[in-house]
């Protein structure tokens, strides 16, 4: 075989397994609970969650998906190259010189505020365009009581406004004040979009709902909801609402036992000698570190991997490229296995919320900083 035709295998390594059996199922699920008419929008900025944004798009596309949202310019140039039809909405800001990328791909921008659609109306180019309305998260927006403001918008003739959007900040809390809260912004959005109506001006295809929104919401009245973290199968803080609802999780996350080593009681390993043996033990050094995404917390908060059908903890400080685990009570742990950081090994099993709350943060955190160097690779069910 010519060398030029070898490649490294995805799995040599770390890699992700991609289920998309899983994303369809995910996808239907969240589709039956929207109100008659509203269809799915799939958010896969940040590389879909860092599933894969083009094979996410893909598989949903065959599935009937046929609108998308993303962060920024880049992201949405690379799904139209990847093959990608219908509505492509950057929900992030695109700087006004941009514009003609933004016609050249046929994507639709969100209009962050007034002063952004100016300048974007001021560019001369015609852009398909969505009012985000600013309901109560302080973000991005047009204030939604500002109508004189709305108006204005509607009257810049480079604009095609075919959409107004909102984002729910508290709709995946379960407490009164966050209830309410919602409800205030939901009253501020369709008060806007109603307003928008009776004064002549088209509001499009109106979407509120995120994740949240559609695990704890009732059907809106809306054309889209926006499906992010839950098309993942996977809770942004928690698992409680992606478990009940029947999602099943997308991405199983696995690394390489690089070698085993044995330490006798009192003997130290890794930077800082940080984890000293307390009885014979054998430590499998795995092929995933900090500079593959992994918190590097994650190893000093009881942190663990599944090896062998068996729970095993982390030791020691995360290094950059690879990391200490405990398989005293694994002994047929060998080089060359396959340790699950994310997903099912057996009965057991993982789940990324987990992983998140040792490391004090959310599953959308952890799973889009999952790295370059990690291969990917399409799970056989």
């Amino acid at each position: 075989m010519r060398a030029h035709t070898l490649r490294p295998s995805p799995a040599a390594r770390a890699w992700k397994e991609i289920d998309l059996d899983a994303l369809r199922h995910n996808a239907q699920v969240l589709s039956s609970r929207l109100a008659p008419g509203c269809r799915l929008m799939a958010v896969v900025k940040a590389d879909g969650y860092g599933h894969g944004a083009a094979a996410v798009a893909r598989c949903l596309q065959k599935s009937g998906v046929h609108a998308f949202a993303v962060a920024c310019l880049s992201e949405g140039i690379a799904l139209r190259r990847a093959g990608i039809r219908g509505l492509i909405l950057i929900l992030g800001y695109t700087p006004p010189e941009e514009a003609p990328l933004l016609r050249r791909w046929r994507l639709t921008q969100a209009v962050a505020d007034e002063e952004h659609g100016a300048a974007l109306n001021a560019a001369g180019v015609p852009l398909r365009v969505h009012l985000a309305l600013d309901t109560g998260m302080r973000r991005l927006g047009v204030p939604a009581e500002d109508t004189a403001a709305l108006a204005r918008l509607y009257e810049m003739n480079h604009l095609r406004i075919g959409g107004v959007f909102s984002h729910l900040c508290v709709s995946d809390d379960p407490g009164q004040p966050a209830r309410d809260y919602t409800q205030s912004q939901l009253t501020r959005f369709y008060r806007a979009v109603d307003w928008l109506r009776d004064n002549g001006c088209d509001p499009g295809a109106v979407h509120i709902q995120a994740s949240g929104g559609i695990l704890r919401l009732p059907p809106q009245p809306c054309a889209y909801a926006r499906a992010g973290i839950a098309l993942y199968g996977v809770g942004s803080e928690g698992a409680a609402d992606a478990m009940e609802a029947g999602l099943r999780p997308v991405l199983s996350l696995r690394a390489r036992v690089a070698c085993v080593r044995r330490l006798c009681p009192g003997e130290a390993a890794g930077y800082g000698l940080a984890f000293r043996a307390e009885r014979d033990t054998r430590l499998a050094v795995l092929s995933i570190g900090y500079a593959d995404g992994l918190p590097r917390s994650l190893a000093q908060n009881g942190g663990r991997v599944l090896l062998r059908g068996r729970s095993c903890p982390m030791v020691g400080r995360m290094c950059m490229d690879q990391l200490l685990v405990d398989v005293t009570e694994a002994p047929d742990v060998r080089a060359g296995d396959a340790a699950t950081l994310l997903g099912q090994d057996g009965a057991l099993a993982i789940r990324a919320e987990e992983a998140a709350r040792r490391c004090g943060t959310i599953t959308n955190e952890l799973l889009s900083r999952l790295g370059h160097r990690i291969g990917r690779r399409q799970r056989v069910n």
